[in-house]
């Protein structure tokens, strides 16, 4: 949605009240930023509260982490405001992040006063997240969808499905007790374990599949969008931050899975085991491989809290992406660098008509939407061969990894930079 006409200060009140404004202001971007908003949005919402109250002096400063807010009453001598938060790093709530936004115009248009605007605030941050039996349950349904999508059968997703049950529940209860770092090592090492268990006791046929699958509930894809979406901005320090963070996130999955990997070998003495999948593609493999990039990306709109009434738009997203992506690999013999390149860039196009369709921000459906495309594959395959000292080959799958993400990237990068006129006439801010 873009920035709407600026109207007419509401009211003008005394520094005491102005205080208040800002304070509520905090309040507001506080809640987008731990919930997984852009820098850009949480200093835009701050700005257009404190605006319409009739706070003309006032300035913010957002990083990923914290929030700076300073202002000062005109003809008033040495009477100001000076706040600075800490944001702690928390999972995204994008239902939050909606409701705040929506808020921010309903200030403007409905006319709702300070107390009132302080009230809704504290509504929404008290709003309950899913149960955690949801949680679970979607992250096993969204580890056997992207496994049937990387290639599994379906008795491998069985076993993805248990994995990522057991991964969410380690994460939900005895996970949050560890360090970030450490509860992705342990996570990939968790999944690899148990997906090795599944095997061996004959559920599923291709272990690597099942890990493959189970590993995409730890992919960091809210720090990993709006890390590009903060720096696109000009939001550099904020951004490098959190594409660090994903970065990081990676790799501490890659070493989990490896160091798993590492130990089965040397108990066991396996080598050589695993191979990447062939799949033959046809019409009908593809028509089942969209229908699981459709309900897998309704999986992670839920892990998200996505409110209901998006899920379908979520799934279109995904699946239209999958589907550009397999056309480009198997029926034109394109890199899966440049294929990625266009289905990224297809479905961020989608994803801002929807976001004016919908009104609401652009970023819950390329969150969402972008997990089919990620190299998840590329991540497992790295490890194993690092492991197996297949440097060589470790080397070119690492490569390849990474020129998917940078083209996923350029592909974000470029299409939030059409004007928006060619969404709507309407003057909103996506």
């Amino acid at each position: 949605m873009e920035k709407e006409q600026t109207k007419e200060p509401a009211e003008t009140g005394t520094m005491a009240d102005s205080k208040e404004i800002m304070a509520t202001a905090m309040e507001a971007g506080h809640i987008l930023l731990e919930n997984g908003a852009e820098i850009s949005r949480v200093e835009d919402t701050m700005m257009r509260i404190c605006t319409h109250f009739g706070v003309q002096n006032c300035h913010f400063f957002v990083l990923s982490n914290g929030i700076f807010t300073t202002g000062a009453e005109e003809n008033k001598d040495n009477r100001s405001f000076a706040e600075v938060q800490h944001i702690p790093v928390r999972s995204a709530s994008l239902d939050r992040v909606i409701a705040v936004n929506q808020l921010s115009r309903d200030v403007a248009e409905s006319g709702l006063s300070v107390s009132e605007v302080k009230q809704e605030l504290e509504r929404i941050r008290r709003s309950p997240g899913k149960p955690v039996w949801h949680q679970i349950l979607a992250s096993g349904f969204g580890s056997a969808c992207f496994c049937y999508l990387f290639g599994g059968s379906p008795f491998d997703s069985l076993g993805s499905f248990l994995a990522g049950i057991l991964l969410y529940a380690f994460l939900l209860f005895p996970g949050k007790r560890l360090s970030k770092i450490f509860q992705n090592v342990a996570g990939g090492a968790l999944v690899t374990l148990i997906c090795f268990l599944n095997w061996r006791l004959g559920i599923g046929n291709s272990w690597s599949n099942m890990v493959i699958g189970a590993i995409i509930p730890l992919v960091p894809g809210v720090p990993f969008i709006n890390g590009i979406r903060d720096i696109a901005d000009g939001d550099y320090i904020a951004g490098s931050v959190r594409l660090l963070d994903a970065c990081l996130t990676f790799g501490c999955i890659a070493i989990g899975v490896g160091c798993m990997f590492s130990v089965i070998r040397s108990q066991l003495g396996l080598n050589g085991l695993l191979h990447p999948a062939e799949l033959h593609m046809n019409e009908w493999i593809l028509i089942w491989q969209c229908a699981a990039a459709f309900l897998g990306t309704i999986s992670f709109a839920l892990l998200y809290n996505v409110p209901v009434r998006f899920y379908l738009a979520c799934g279109v997203v995904g699946s239209s992406g999958w589907l550009i992506y397999s056309l480009m690999i198997w029926y034109t013999g394109v890199s899966a660098a440049f294929s990625t390149l266009i289905a990224t860039a297809a479905i961020v196009l989608l994803c801002r008509w929807f976001a004016v369709l919908k009104t609401c921000p652009a970023t819950v459906f390329v969150i969402t939407g972008i997990f089919p495309l990620v190299p998840g594959a590329g991540i497992f395959w790295t490890s194993y061969q690092l492991v197996e000292a297949a440097f060589h080959e470790a080397m070119l799958t690492g490569f390849n990894a990474v020129k998917c993400s940078i083209a996923i990237v350029l592909a974000i990068v470029a299409v939030f930079e059409v004007p928006y006129r060619f969404f709507t006439r309407k003057q909103k801010r996506q």
